[in-house]
C-alpha cells in the first residue's frame, strides 16, 4: 500500500483540498401560519405568499409560493379577517448572506368585483430559534398623478410586479408607495 505525501505548505493545501471536495451547508427549517389581517376598509380577502432569498440559498422540501382562501371580517369589535394559512419550507445554504424573506401580497375585489391589490409586505425569517410573531407593515401601490389618482378609485389599481422589490424597504416614496397601517 503506497503512501500520499502533500507538496508546498501541507496543512494548507490539504485543508483546501478538503474544503473544495465538501462545502459545509446549514438548513433552515420554517413552520407557522400567515394568521390573520387588519384592513378596516376593506372586506372578502385572501392573500398571496413568496419567499425571496439569495443565490446561494436553495429549498429542500415545501412550498415556495401559495395562495389563501378568501376571507371575511369577523363580527368581534376587532373586525381582523383570519386566514391560519400554514406554511412549510426548508431551505439550505452555504452562507447566510440573502436570508429568506416572506413576502406577502394581500388583494380583494374592488367595486367592479375585480381583483385588485389592497397591499404588499415582507419580513425577514427570524435568525434564531424557536416561536416567533411577526406584524408586517402593508404598503400600497399609489398613483403617480393626480388624474390617476382620482379615476383609481373607479378603475385597476397600480401593482408592483416583482417580489424582490416588494421585500426591500427603502425607497417607498420614490417607488410612488405609501404606508397603510393595518
Amino acid at each position: 500500500v503506497g503512501k500520499r505525501r502533500f507538496h508546498g505548505s501541507g496543512r494548507g493545501g490539504l485543508l483546501g483540498s478538503v474544503m473544495a471536495a465538501s462545502p459545509t451547508v446549514f438548513l433552515l427549517m420554517v413552520n407557522g401560519q400567515i394568521e390573520f389581517a387588519s384592513f378596516p376598509e376593506f372586506d372578502e380577502l385572501y392573500c398571496k405568499y413568496c419567499f425571496v432569498y439569495g443565490q446561494d440559498w436553495a429549498p429542500t422540501a415545501g412550498l415556495e409560493e401559495g395562495i389563501s382562501q378568501i376571507t371575511s371580517k369577523n363580527n368581534g369589535i376587532e373586525q381582523t379577517m383570519v386566514w391560519n394559512f400554514p406554511l412549510d419550507i426548508s431551505f439550505k445554504s452555504t452562507n447566510p448572506y440573502g436570508w429568506p424573506q416572506i413576502v406577502l401580497s394581500v388583494y380583494g375585489p374592488d367595486v367592479f368585483g375585480n381583483d385588485v391589490v389592497r397591499g404588499y409586505g415582507a419580513v425577514h425569517v427570524p435568525f434564531t430559534p424557536g416561536r416567533h410573531r411577526r406584524t408586517i407593515p402593508m404598503f400600497v401601490p399609489e398613483s403617480s398623478s393626480k388624474l390617476q389618482k382620482f379615476t383609481s378609485d373607479q378603475s385597476e389599481v397600480p401593482r408592483l410586479c416583482d417580489s424582490f422589490f416588494q421585500c426591500c424597504h427603502q425607497g417607498y416614496e420614490e417607488a410612488g408607495l405609501r404606508h397603510e397601517s393595518c
